[in-house]
Protein backbone atom coordinates (compact mmCIF):
# COMPACT_ATOMS: atom_id res chain seq x y z
CA UNK A 1 0.00 0.00 0.00
CA UNK A 2 1.31 3.06 -0.89
CA UNK A 3 0.67 6.95 -0.42
CA UNK A 4 2.48 10.39 -1.36
CA UNK A 5 4.23 10.78 2.44
CA UNK A 6 4.19 7.45 3.75
CA UNK A 7 4.08 3.57 2.10
CA UNK A 8 1.82 0.61 3.91
CA UNK A 9 2.83 -2.75 4.12
CA UNK A 10 1.31 -5.65 5.76
CA UNK A 11 2.92 -8.64 4.75
CA UNK A 12 1.49 -12.00 5.76
CA UNK A 13 3.20 -15.69 6.29
CA UNK A 14 1.74 -19.38 7.75
CA UNK A 15 2.10 -22.91 9.17
CA UNK A 16 -0.52 -25.25 8.97
CA UNK A 17 -1.66 -28.56 9.75
CA UNK A 18 -5.32 -29.32 8.86
CA UNK A 19 -8.00 -32.56 8.61
CA UNK A 20 -10.18 -33.16 6.31
CA UNK A 21 -13.26 -36.04 6.49
CA UNK A 22 -12.67 -39.58 5.89
CA UNK A 23 -15.74 -41.65 4.86
CA UNK A 24 -14.70 -45.00 5.03
CA UNK A 25 -17.57 -46.56 4.00
CA UNK A 26 -16.38 -47.42 -0.20
CA UNK A 27 -19.69 -46.01 -1.76
CA UNK A 28 -19.61 -42.85 -3.34
CA UNK A 29 -21.63 -39.92 -1.84
CA UNK A 30 -22.12 -36.18 -0.74
CA UNK A 31 -21.17 -35.08 2.59
CA UNK A 32 -20.92 -31.65 4.24
CA UNK A 33 -19.84 -29.91 7.24
CA UNK A 34 -18.43 -26.95 9.45
CA UNK A 35 -14.74 -25.51 11.00
CA UNK A 36 -14.19 -23.03 13.66
CA UNK A 37 -10.88 -22.01 14.97
CA UNK A 38 -7.41 -20.20 15.09
CA UNK A 39 -5.93 -18.27 11.77
CA UNK A 40 -2.54 -17.06 11.82
CA UNK A 41 -0.84 -14.23 9.66
CA UNK A 42 3.16 -12.86 10.29
CA UNK A 43 3.52 -9.40 9.89
CA UNK A 44 5.94 -7.70 7.88
CA UNK A 45 7.10 -4.85 10.66
CA UNK A 46 10.36 -4.70 9.18
CA UNK A 47 9.02 -3.52 5.60
CA UNK A 48 6.35 -1.33 7.59
CA UNK A 49 9.63 0.40 9.02
CA UNK A 50 11.29 1.07 6.28
CA UNK A 51 8.21 2.39 4.34
CA UNK A 52 7.91 5.07 6.97
CA UNK A 53 11.30 5.89 7.14
CA UNK A 54 11.43 6.28 3.44
CA UNK A 55 8.62 8.98 4.12
CA UNK A 56 10.15 10.68 7.04
CA UNK A 57 9.03 9.27 9.67
CA UNK A 58 11.00 7.32 12.72
CA UNK A 59 8.90 4.01 14.27
CA UNK A 60 9.14 4.10 17.84
CA UNK A 61 6.46 1.09 18.24
CA UNK A 62 4.74 -1.54 16.12
CA UNK A 63 1.82 -3.48 17.90
CA UNK A 64 0.67 -6.23 16.09
CA UNK A 65 -2.72 -8.20 15.88
CA UNK A 66 -1.62 -11.83 14.13
CA UNK A 67 -4.70 -13.82 15.52
CA UNK A 68 -8.38 -14.40 14.88
CA UNK A 69 -11.02 -16.12 14.93
CA UNK A 70 -11.90 -18.09 11.32
CA UNK A 71 -14.61 -20.64 10.18
CA UNK A 72 -15.59 -22.27 6.97
CA UNK A 73 -18.40 -24.49 5.54
CA UNK A 74 -17.47 -26.99 3.13
CA UNK A 75 -19.74 -30.02 0.96
CA UNK A 76 -17.56 -32.71 -1.13
CA UNK A 77 -18.07 -35.77 -2.92
CA UNK A 78 -16.65 -39.57 -1.92
CA UNK A 79 -15.89 -41.17 -4.94
CA UNK A 80 -14.15 -43.89 -3.29
CA UNK A 81 -12.84 -44.89 -0.08
CA UNK A 82 -9.81 -43.27 -0.95
CA UNK A 83 -10.31 -39.75 -2.93
CA UNK A 84 -12.87 -36.65 -2.55
CA UNK A 85 -13.57 -33.42 -4.13
CA UNK A 86 -14.18 -30.51 -1.45
CA UNK A 87 -15.54 -27.50 -2.09
CA UNK A 88 -16.09 -24.55 0.43
CA UNK A 89 -16.20 -20.90 1.36
CA UNK A 90 -13.95 -19.57 4.17
CA UNK A 91 -13.56 -16.72 6.34
CA UNK A 92 -9.95 -16.40 7.81
CA UNK A 93 -10.65 -13.26 9.81
CA UNK A 94 -8.86 -9.64 10.46
CA UNK A 95 -5.47 -8.97 10.62
CA UNK A 96 -3.49 -5.81 11.34
CA UNK A 97 -1.11 -3.23 13.20
CA UNK A 98 -0.82 0.25 14.79
CA UNK A 99 2.70 2.10 14.32
CA UNK A 100 3.42 4.56 16.33
CA UNK A 101 5.88 7.39 14.79
CA UNK A 102 7.80 10.28 15.34
CA UNK A 103 7.18 13.20 13.82
CA UNK A 104 4.44 12.41 16.43
CA UNK A 105 0.96 10.52 13.99
CA UNK A 106 0.03 7.22 14.11
CA UNK A 107 -0.47 4.62 10.88
CA UNK A 108 -2.79 1.33 11.13
CA UNK A 109 -3.57 -1.49 8.22
CA UNK A 110 -6.22 -4.01 8.93
CA UNK A 111 -6.63 -7.20 6.42
CA UNK A 112 -10.19 -9.36 6.28
CA UNK A 113 -9.65 -11.96 4.11
CA UNK A 114 -12.83 -14.37 2.64
CA UNK A 115 -12.79 -16.64 -0.48
CA UNK A 116 -13.92 -19.99 -1.80
CA UNK A 117 -11.88 -23.14 -2.16
CA UNK A 118 -11.79 -26.26 -3.89
CA UNK A 119 -9.86 -29.53 -3.13
CA UNK A 120 -8.65 -32.98 -4.15
CA UNK A 121 -8.77 -34.89 -1.30
CA UNK A 122 -6.78 -38.23 -0.50
CA UNK A 123 -7.37 -40.60 2.71
CA UNK A 124 -5.28 -42.75 4.35
CA UNK A 125 -7.94 -45.30 7.02
CA UNK A 126 -5.08 -46.41 10.21
CA UNK A 127 -8.22 -48.26 11.95
CA UNK A 128 -11.82 -48.56 10.98
CA UNK A 129 -12.75 -45.30 12.73
CA UNK A 130 -9.31 -42.98 12.58
CA UNK A 131 -8.14 -41.88 9.24
CA UNK A 132 -5.56 -39.50 8.43
CA UNK A 133 -5.54 -37.12 4.93
CA UNK A 134 -4.18 -34.70 2.91
CA UNK A 135 -5.56 -31.76 0.48
CA UNK A 136 -4.34 -30.03 -1.99
CA UNK A 137 -6.32 -27.77 -4.29
CA UNK A 138 -7.13 -23.63 -5.20
CA UNK A 139 -8.53 -21.05 -3.06
CA UNK A 140 -10.12 -17.50 -4.50
CA UNK A 141 -9.90 -15.06 -1.91
CA UNK A 142 -11.34 -11.28 -1.72
CA UNK A 143 -8.67 -9.42 0.82
CA UNK A 144 -9.85 -5.78 1.87
CA UNK A 145 -7.56 -3.98 3.43
CA UNK A 146 -7.85 -0.75 5.36
CA UNK A 147 -5.02 1.94 6.67
CA UNK A 148 -6.10 5.35 8.87
CA UNK A 149 -3.61 7.82 9.87
CA UNK A 150 -3.44 10.19 13.14
CA UNK A 151 -0.97 13.24 13.58
CA UNK A 152 1.37 14.29 10.81
CA UNK A 153 1.10 11.03 8.57
CA UNK A 154 -1.10 11.31 5.51
CA UNK A 155 -2.81 7.93 4.11
CA UNK A 156 -4.07 9.26 0.53
CA UNK A 157 -5.76 5.57 -0.67
CA UNK A 158 -7.72 4.15 2.42
CA UNK A 159 -9.31 1.37 1.01
CA UNK A 160 -8.10 -1.38 -1.25
CA UNK A 161 -9.60 -4.71 -2.06
CA UNK A 162 -8.28 -7.34 -4.67
CA UNK A 163 -9.16 -11.03 -5.73
CA UNK A 164 -6.86 -13.48 -6.08
CA UNK A 165 -6.55 -17.69 -6.72
CA UNK A 166 -3.48 -19.25 -5.49
CA UNK A 167 -2.84 -22.58 -4.00
CA UNK A 168 -3.88 -23.87 -0.13
CA UNK A 169 -2.74 -27.25 0.80
CA UNK A 170 -3.46 -29.39 4.28
CA UNK A 171 -2.98 -32.25 6.14
CA UNK A 172 -5.27 -33.60 9.10
CA UNK A 173 -7.30 -36.50 11.31
CA UNK A 174 -10.72 -37.35 11.58
CA UNK A 175 -12.51 -39.73 13.93
CA UNK A 176 -15.97 -41.29 13.12
CA UNK A 177 -18.05 -41.39 15.61
CA UNK A 178 -20.57 -43.05 13.32
CA UNK A 179 -20.80 -43.89 9.30
CA UNK A 180 -22.43 -40.51 8.91
CA UNK A 181 -20.77 -38.16 11.61
CA UNK A 182 -17.17 -37.48 12.06
CA UNK A 183 -15.13 -34.98 14.10
CA UNK A 184 -11.92 -33.28 12.07
CA UNK A 185 -9.14 -31.77 13.37
CA UNK A 186 -7.39 -29.98 10.86
CA UNK A 187 -4.49 -27.20 10.04
CA UNK A 188 -4.46 -25.69 6.54
CA UNK A 189 -2.10 -23.40 4.68
CA UNK A 190 -3.67 -20.11 1.87
CA UNK A 191 -1.59 -18.39 -0.07
CA UNK A 192 -2.82 -15.12 0.00
CA UNK A 193 -2.27 -11.28 -1.89
CA UNK A 194 -3.13 -8.70 0.83
CA UNK A 195 -4.53 -5.84 -1.81
CA UNK A 196 -1.48 -3.90 -1.81
CA UNK A 197 0.99 -6.02 -3.85
CA UNK A 198 2.20 -8.49 -1.60
CA UNK A 199 1.85 -12.12 -0.88
CA UNK A 200 1.69 -14.00 2.17
CA UNK A 201 0.38 -17.29 3.36
CA UNK A 202 -2.30 -17.62 6.52
CA UNK A 203 -2.48 -20.64 8.80
CA UNK A 204 -5.91 -21.75 9.69
CA UNK A 205 -6.17 -24.89 12.63
CA UNK A 206 -9.61 -26.00 13.62
CA UNK A 207 -11.98 -28.74 14.60
CA UNK A 208 -14.77 -29.59 12.56
CA UNK A 209 -17.85 -31.95 11.88
CA UNK A 210 -18.57 -33.44 9.30
CA UNK A 211 -21.58 -35.52 7.86
CA UNK A 212 -22.55 -37.98 5.34
CA UNK A 213 -26.02 -37.77 3.73
CA UNK A 214 -28.34 -40.41 2.52
CA UNK A 215 -25.69 -43.08 4.68
CA UNK A 216 -28.01 -46.32 5.32
CA UNK A 217 -25.73 -48.82 6.42
CA UNK A 218 -24.81 -52.10 4.50
CA UNK A 219 -27.52 -54.44 3.35
CA UNK A 220 -28.40 -57.55 4.59
CA UNK A 221 -28.93 -60.32 1.76
CA UNK A 222 -29.13 -63.60 1.73
CA UNK A 223 -28.10 -67.29 -0.14
CA UNK A 224 -29.95 -70.12 -0.44
CA UNK A 225 -28.16 -73.73 0.57
CA UNK A 226 -30.16 -75.95 -1.45
CA UNK A 227 -27.09 -78.53 0.12
CA UNK A 228 -27.81 -78.22 3.80
CA UNK A 229 -27.89 -81.11 5.78
CA UNK A 230 -31.81 -82.18 5.80
CA UNK A 231 -31.90 -82.08 9.38
CA UNK A 232 -30.91 -78.25 9.50
CA UNK A 233 -33.36 -76.12 7.52
CA UNK A 234 -32.20 -72.89 6.29
CA UNK A 235 -34.12 -69.83 6.79
CA UNK A 236 -31.98 -67.48 4.53
CA UNK A 237 -31.90 -63.89 5.12
CA UNK A 238 -32.03 -61.81 2.24
CA UNK A 239 -32.06 -58.50 0.42
CA UNK A 240 -32.10 -57.56 -2.91
CA UNK A 241 -28.50 -56.19 -3.98
CA UNK A 242 -29.92 -53.02 -5.49
CA UNK A 243 -31.88 -52.08 -2.58
CA UNK A 244 -29.06 -50.29 0.13
CA UNK A 245 -31.11 -50.39 3.44
CA UNK A 246 -30.87 -52.18 6.51
CA UNK A 247 -33.16 -55.48 6.49
CA UNK A 248 -33.55 -58.71 7.61
CA UNK A 249 -35.42 -61.31 4.97
CA UNK A 250 -35.28 -64.75 4.40
CA UNK A 251 -35.40 -67.34 1.61
CA UNK A 252 -36.54 -71.61 2.29
CA UNK A 253 -35.53 -73.57 0.05
CA UNK A 254 -36.44 -77.42 0.18
CA UNK A 255 -36.40 -80.40 -2.12
CA UNK A 256 -39.30 -82.50 -3.62
CA UNK A 257 -39.10 -85.66 -4.85
CA UNK A 258 -39.54 -87.08 -7.76
CA UNK A 259 -42.51 -85.85 -9.87
CA UNK A 260 -44.42 -85.09 -6.54
CA UNK A 261 -46.11 -81.91 -5.20
CA UNK A 262 -46.95 -83.28 -1.92
CA UNK A 263 -45.59 -81.35 1.39
CA UNK A 264 -44.36 -84.02 3.32
CA UNK A 265 -43.97 -83.74 7.42
CA UNK A 266 -40.13 -82.76 7.55
CA UNK A 267 -41.06 -79.91 5.07
CA UNK A 268 -43.78 -78.95 7.03
CA UNK A 269 -41.75 -78.50 10.03
CA UNK A 270 -39.17 -76.17 7.43
CA UNK A 271 -42.17 -74.11 6.41
CA UNK A 272 -43.36 -73.56 10.48
CA UNK A 273 -39.94 -71.03 10.78
CA UNK A 274 -41.36 -68.83 7.41
CA UNK A 275 -45.14 -69.13 9.05
CA UNK A 276 -43.83 -67.81 12.53
CA UNK A 277 -41.93 -65.12 10.59
CA UNK A 278 -44.73 -64.04 8.69
CA UNK A 279 -47.23 -64.10 11.53
CA UNK A 280 -44.31 -62.23 14.04
CA UNK A 281 -44.52 -59.27 10.57
CA UNK A 282 -48.24 -58.78 9.43
CA UNK A 283 -46.37 -56.54 6.82
CA UNK A 284 -43.92 -59.25 5.16
CA UNK A 285 -45.16 -60.84 2.07
CA UNK A 286 -43.57 -63.98 0.55
CA UNK A 287 -43.16 -65.18 -2.85
CA UNK A 288 -42.86 -68.88 -3.34
CA UNK A 289 -40.92 -70.15 -6.67
CA UNK A 290 -41.35 -73.50 -7.72
CA UNK A 291 -38.55 -75.57 -10.20
CA UNK A 292 -38.37 -78.95 -11.64
CA UNK A 293 -35.71 -80.76 -13.27
CA UNK A 294 -35.08 -81.56 -16.81
CA UNK A 295 -36.80 -84.80 -16.49
CA UNK A 296 -40.32 -84.57 -18.61
CA UNK A 297 -41.48 -81.90 -21.18
CA UNK A 298 -40.75 -78.13 -20.46
CA UNK A 299 -44.95 -78.14 -20.82
CA UNK A 300 -44.87 -80.60 -17.64
CA UNK A 301 -42.31 -79.09 -15.45
CA UNK A 302 -43.88 -75.85 -15.69
CA UNK A 303 -47.16 -77.23 -14.72
CA UNK A 304 -45.35 -79.47 -11.68
CA UNK A 305 -43.53 -76.40 -10.55
CA UNK A 306 -46.85 -74.38 -10.09
CA UNK A 307 -48.44 -76.96 -8.44
CA UNK A 308 -45.91 -77.15 -6.18
CA UNK A 309 -45.32 -73.21 -5.27
CA UNK A 310 -49.30 -73.49 -5.54
CA UNK A 311 -49.28 -76.15 -2.55
CA UNK A 312 -47.02 -74.09 -0.39
CA UNK A 313 -48.92 -71.17 -0.56
CA UNK A 314 -52.18 -73.05 0.23
CA UNK A 315 -49.99 -74.79 3.46
CA UNK A 316 -49.29 -71.09 4.70
CA UNK A 317 -52.74 -69.77 4.58
CA UNK A 318 -54.54 -72.62 6.35
CA UNK A 319 -52.56 -73.66 9.10
CA UNK A 320 -50.60 -70.04 9.97
CA UNK A 321 -53.87 -67.76 8.57
CA UNK A 322 -51.46 -65.82 6.74
CA UNK A 323 -53.38 -63.73 3.90
CA UNK A 324 -53.80 -64.70 0.37
CA UNK A 325 -52.93 -61.18 -0.70
CA UNK A 326 -49.44 -61.37 1.22
CA UNK A 327 -48.12 -64.46 -0.73
CA UNK A 328 -47.97 -65.38 -4.75
CA UNK A 329 -47.02 -69.01 -6.67
CA UNK A 330 -45.28 -68.79 -9.61
CA UNK A 331 -43.43 -71.67 -11.11
CA UNK A 332 -40.38 -71.94 -13.48
CA UNK A 333 -40.06 -75.43 -14.57
CA UNK A 334 -36.94 -76.12 -15.37
CA UNK A 335 -35.59 -72.95 -16.23
CA UNK A 336 -33.58 -71.88 -13.54
CA UNK A 337 -30.92 -75.14 -12.48
CA UNK A 338 -29.40 -74.78 -9.62
CA UNK A 339 -26.54 -77.54 -10.34
CA UNK A 340 -26.02 -79.83 -13.50
CA UNK A 341 -29.14 -81.92 -14.73
CA UNK A 342 -26.92 -84.53 -15.89
CA UNK A 343 -26.19 -86.31 -12.02
CA UNK A 344 -29.23 -87.31 -9.52
CA UNK A 345 -27.52 -84.95 -7.36
CA UNK A 346 -27.81 -82.23 -9.49
CA UNK A 347 -31.65 -82.69 -9.93
CA UNK A 348 -32.48 -83.81 -6.42
CA UNK A 349 -31.66 -80.23 -6.11
CA UNK A 350 -33.19 -78.77 -8.61
CA UNK A 351 -36.40 -80.40 -7.48
CA UNK A 352 -36.75 -77.45 -5.08
CA UNK A 353 -39.03 -74.43 -3.53
CA UNK A 354 -37.63 -71.01 -3.02
CA UNK A 355 -39.70 -69.23 -0.49
CA UNK A 356 -38.07 -65.54 -0.97
CA UNK A 357 -39.59 -63.47 2.23
CA UNK A 358 -39.89 -59.73 1.99
CA UNK A 359 -37.96 -57.86 4.68
CA UNK A 360 -38.38 -56.70 8.01
CA UNK A 361 -37.12 -54.06 9.91
CA UNK A 362 -35.88 -56.34 13.48
CA UNK A 363 -35.65 -60.13 14.37
CA UNK A 364 -36.01 -59.16 17.78
CA UNK A 365 -38.42 -61.45 19.70
CA UNK A 366 -38.64 -64.29 16.84
CA UNK A 367 -38.33 -67.82 17.88
CA UNK A 368 -39.10 -70.73 15.58
CA UNK A 369 -38.77 -74.44 15.87
CA UNK A 370 -35.87 -76.61 16.04
CA UNK A 371 -34.08 -75.26 12.40
CA UNK A 372 -31.93 -72.78 11.53
CA UNK A 373 -31.74 -68.93 10.22
CA UNK A 374 -29.32 -67.80 7.82
CA UNK A 375 -28.76 -64.32 7.60
CA UNK A 376 -26.58 -63.11 4.79
CA UNK A 377 -24.39 -59.50 5.57
CA UNK A 378 -23.59 -58.59 1.94
CA UNK A 379 -20.27 -57.84 3.07
CA UNK A 380 -18.77 -57.21 -0.10
CA UNK A 381 -14.68 -58.35 -0.65
CA UNK A 382 -12.17 -57.19 -3.29
CA UNK A 383 -11.40 -60.18 -5.44
CA UNK A 384 -9.30 -62.92 -4.11
CA UNK A 385 -9.47 -61.10 -0.72
CA UNK A 386 -10.45 -61.68 2.64
CA UNK A 387 -10.33 -58.91 4.66
CA UNK A 388 -13.08 -57.29 6.63
CA UNK A 389 -14.00 -54.05 5.51
CA UNK A 390 -14.64 -51.30 8.36
CA UNK A 391 -17.68 -50.43 7.78
CA UNK A 392 -19.80 -54.09 8.34
CA UNK A 393 -18.65 -53.25 12.06
CA UNK A 394 -21.96 -52.18 12.80
CA UNK A 395 -24.15 -55.59 11.16
CA UNK A 396 -21.25 -57.35 13.26
CA UNK A 397 -22.33 -55.85 16.22
CA UNK A 398 -25.82 -56.11 15.83
CA UNK A 399 -25.40 -59.90 14.65
CA UNK A 400 -22.99 -60.07 18.38
CA UNK A 401 -25.61 -59.06 20.41
CA UNK A 402 -28.68 -60.64 18.74
CA UNK A 403 -26.29 -63.96 19.76
CA UNK A 404 -25.64 -62.32 23.63
CA UNK A 405 -29.27 -62.02 23.58
CA UNK A 406 -29.57 -65.64 23.17
CA UNK A 407 -27.07 -67.34 25.13
CA UNK A 408 -28.13 -70.84 24.26
CA UNK A 409 -27.92 -69.93 19.95
CA UNK A 410 -24.57 -70.97 18.50
CA UNK A 411 -23.53 -69.44 14.51
CA UNK A 412 -21.66 -71.27 11.58
CA UNK A 413 -20.07 -68.46 9.25
CA UNK A 414 -20.11 -69.42 5.80
CA UNK A 415 -17.73 -67.78 3.49
CA UNK A 416 -18.63 -68.23 -0.46
CA UNK A 417 -16.89 -67.09 -4.00
CA UNK A 418 -17.59 -66.61 -7.13
CA UNK A 419 -16.12 -68.92 -10.15
CA UNK A 420 -13.16 -66.29 -10.69
CA UNK A 421 -10.26 -68.19 -9.10
CA UNK A 422 -7.90 -69.83 -11.46
CA UNK A 423 -9.02 -73.77 -9.71
CA UNK A 424 -11.51 -74.64 -7.61
CA UNK A 425 -8.93 -75.18 -4.35
CA UNK A 426 -8.27 -71.65 -4.53
CA UNK A 427 -11.86 -70.74 -4.11
CA UNK A 428 -12.15 -73.11 -1.63
CA UNK A 429 -9.05 -71.66 0.22
CA UNK A 430 -10.27 -67.67 -0.44
CA UNK A 431 -13.71 -68.54 1.22
CA UNK A 432 -12.53 -70.38 4.60
CA UNK A 433 -10.45 -67.16 5.39
CA UNK A 434 -13.27 -65.17 4.57
CA UNK A 435 -15.34 -67.11 6.91
CA UNK A 436 -12.81 -67.36 9.64
CA UNK A 437 -11.79 -63.78 9.78
CA UNK A 438 -15.68 -62.63 10.45
CA UNK A 439 -15.64 -65.24 13.04
CA UNK A 440 -12.29 -63.86 14.60
CA UNK A 441 -13.72 -60.36 14.97
CA UNK A 442 -17.03 -61.55 16.46
CA UNK A 443 -14.59 -63.11 18.92
CA UNK A 444 -11.75 -60.36 19.01
CA UNK A 445 -14.55 -57.74 19.16
CA UNK A 446 -17.30 -58.36 20.76
CA UNK A 447 -16.15 -61.29 22.66
CA UNK A 448 -18.51 -64.05 21.48
CA UNK A 449 -17.63 -67.25 22.99
CA UNK A 450 -15.26 -69.37 19.87
CA UNK A 451 -17.01 -72.52 21.14
CA UNK A 452 -20.44 -70.84 19.59
CA UNK A 453 -19.16 -70.17 16.34
CA UNK A 454 -18.05 -72.66 13.75
CA UNK A 455 -16.26 -70.85 10.36
CA UNK A 456 -17.41 -73.27 7.06
CA UNK A 457 -15.86 -72.61 3.24
CA UNK A 458 -17.92 -73.47 0.40
CA UNK A 459 -15.72 -72.36 -2.56
CA UNK A 460 -17.52 -71.58 -5.62
CA UNK A 461 -19.68 -74.43 -4.91
CA UNK A 462 -23.23 -72.00 -3.68
CA UNK A 463 -23.76 -69.53 -6.01
CA UNK A 464 -26.18 -67.20 -5.74
CA UNK A 465 -26.01 -65.09 -9.24
CA UNK A 466 -24.34 -65.88 -12.01
CA UNK A 467 -21.35 -64.34 -12.81
CA UNK A 468 -22.00 -62.52 -16.40
CA UNK A 469 -22.03 -59.42 -14.48
CA UNK A 470 -19.80 -57.26 -11.94
CA UNK A 471 -23.19 -57.28 -9.34
CA UNK A 472 -24.00 -60.89 -9.63
CA UNK A 473 -19.74 -61.52 -9.16
CA UNK A 474 -20.40 -59.46 -6.34
CA UNK A 475 -23.37 -61.33 -4.54
CA UNK A 476 -21.77 -64.06 -4.53
CA UNK A 477 -18.47 -63.08 -2.46
CA UNK A 478 -19.99 -63.28 0.06
CA UNK A 479 -20.40 -64.42 4.20
CA UNK A 480 -23.45 -66.47 5.33
CA UNK A 481 -23.93 -66.18 9.25
CA UNK A 482 -26.00 -69.67 9.98
CA UNK A 483 -28.19 -69.01 13.39
CA UNK A 484 -28.50 -72.50 15.27
CA UNK A 485 -31.50 -73.03 17.20
CA UNK A 486 -31.61 -75.24 20.15
CA UNK A 487 -33.69 -78.51 20.12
Amino acid sequence: MKSSRTSRTLGLAALVAITSPLAIAEDAGWYGGGSVGRAWAEIDDRRITRELQAAGFATTSISKDERDTAFKLFSGYRFSKYFALEGGYFDLGEFGFVSTTVPAGTLSGATRIRGLNVDAVAFLPFTEKLSAFGRGGLNHAETKTSFADTGLVTVLDPVSNKRASHYKFGVGLQYDFTQALAMRVEAERYRINDAIGNEGDIDFASLNLTYRFGDSGPTWMADAAPDSPPDMAPLVVVVPAPERIEKYCGILDFQFEINQDEIHREVKEKLGVVGTFLKKYPDTTAAIEGHTDNVGTSQQNMELSKRRAEAVVAYLGQTFDVASSRLTATGYGETRPLADNSTEEGKRLNRRIGAVVACATDIEGLTVRPARMTMAMMMEFDRNEASIKPEYRNELYKLANYLKANPTFTATVEGHTGNLQATPELAQQISQRRAQNVMNYLVDNFDINRARLNAQGFGQTRRFAYNTSREGQQENRRVNVIINYPN
